[in-house]
């Protein structure tokens, strides 16, 4: 559980992070959708570590930035409380409460 992130749940707040990779994952409708996963996510005004790593859709904001492993972005994001788990009709699973950081937006390489 990232429970560094859950006193600031509902806040906007800027972070710096490591663009590691693409990934895929499926939809909810089952349709395939691309991922970004950054590293090492940290406060851009603290520098206090928040996570080890995220996962986002591969939305356009990071298409622009022509990533490349390694490469250090800045962007901000709201936290978000999530339940995770696997849900499926006629299976229940152990579902708890995680944290994650939703919308990014105004992302850019870190400075």
């Amino acid at each position: 559980m990232r429970k560094v992130l859950q006193p600031e749940k509902g806040n906007r707040k800027k972070f710096k992070a490591t663009f590691v990779r693409l990934g895929k994952k499926t939809s909810y409708k089952g349709y395939s959708e691309e991922t970004v996963l950054l590293s090492a996510i940290v406060d851009a005004e603290t520098g206090e570590p928040m996570t080890d790593h995220l996962w986002f859709s591969y939305t356009k904001g990071f298409q622009q930035l022509a990533l490349a492993p390694g490469m250090r972005i800045e962007f901000e994001a709201r936290v978000k409380e999530y339940k995770k788990g696997y849900v499926r009709k006629g299976l229940n699973t152990k579902r708890s409460s995680d944290y994650k950081l939703s919308h990014p937006t105004k992302i850019k390489r870190a400075g």
